[in-house]
């Protein structure tokens, strides 16, 4: 099947960015661990994401696409001002209280060998990769989508598991994100304000109102998800909240939330900063164009043989090979 895409710039050179991390976390735990190489080595992550890919590829035909990576999980920007921030994914071996960002994710050892497949199979095929230093995979992906729509260059799909990735769709320059949770759904403004009921590109303030325990964050102590809609509903976004609490504004704020909010005053201007993405982290230019077929066969055959990948590998050349013959 191939989406038909009626988005702003959709006749243009359409970007795909795929959050690396959280497609072979999810295909880790999603895939059977029976799934093995030849000599008994988990290859589930790596299957899984290659499928993944050649599906995708092959319904929405992508010009372009980048897998992003992190090279840092734990920014040491964001642990400064919020400590808490991912803490609870630090590997038991690591200090959660040491120098900022300077510890190591808790990765099973199955996930961890991997890995170097992962990127192994990517530059076989020719798949760009991108990361930067001291940023994560959000912030990757954030740039190269701000730079590609700066550009007026065409729409671009986000593929990930995340919900933070929530605030970047905007529907004047067609950015959507295709969630992996739901079979990777299409998430766009109107989709963000139907799940939240928010305007659909506050997703970050409604994070840093209602808090994420995936991340860490505390959130404002009292103000849930009914709370957090209702500020951004009557505010349009948590800057005007803000803006009117220090003019000292009383109406507008439901019951308790004027309170709540200025006890965590503090804690919201710190909060903004880690949870927006970054978008202009210095990261390296990348065209990502997609490759027809895989740069080096060989090694992509050699690949195949040893992890027993020759189903996966096949669906990624043929889908390759259509998206190819679509924007020929």
């Amino acid at each position: 099947m191939t989406i038909v895409d009626e988005r702003a710039g959709g006749g243009g050179e359409r970007l795909m960015l795929a959050d690396t991390p959280s497609l072979y976390f999810r295909a880790f735990h999603g895939v059977p661990r029976s799934v093995r190489a030849p000599d008994g080595m988990p290859v589930n992550a790596v299957r899984g994401l290659v499928d993944v890919l050649a599906r995708q590829i092959g319904e929405l035909r992508p010009r372009r696409l980048v897998c992003c990576f992190d090279a840092d999980w734990r920014p040491a920007f964001r642990v400064a001002l919020i400590p808490s921030y991912k803490a609870h994914r630090v590997a038991a071996a690591g200090d959660a209280g040491g120098e900022a960002g300077a510890v190591a994710e808790e990765v099973p050892d199955e996930l961890e060998e991997q890995l170097p497949v992962i990127d192994a199979v990517l530059d076989a095929f020719g798949i760009a990769r991108a990361e930067a230093a001291g940023f994560e995979a959000d912030d990757v992906i954030a740039t190269l989508a701000a730079r590609h729509s700066d550009a007026g260059a065409g729409p671009v799909d986000i593929l990930t598991g995340d919900r933070d990735l929530f605030q970047l769709v905007c529907d004047s320059t067609g950015v959507v994100v295709r969630y992996a949770v739901e079979k990777f759904a299409v998430v766009d403004e109107a989709s963000v304000t139907a799940r939240y009921g928010i305007p659909g590109r506050r997703y970050a303030d409604f994070a840093v109102l209602r808090g994420d325990p995936s991340d860490g964050l505390p959130g404002v102590a009292g103000i849930g998800a009914k709370t957090a809609a209702a500020l951004l509903g009557r505010f349009g976004s948590l800057a005007g909240a803000l803006a009117a609490l220090d003019a000292g504004a009383v109406d507008g704020f439901p019951a308790g939330a004027r309170a709540r909010l200025l006890a965590a005053r503090e804690y919201l201007t710190a909060a903004v900063t880690v949870v927006e993405v970054v978008r202009d982290a210095p990261v390296e230019p990348v065209t990502g164009v997609l490759p027809a077929a895989p740069v080096d066969a060989e090694a992509v055959r050699e690949l195949a043989e040893r992890y027993g990948l020759s189903g996966s590998v096949g669906r990624l050349k043929a889908a390759l090979a259509a998206a190819a013959a679509a924007g020929a």
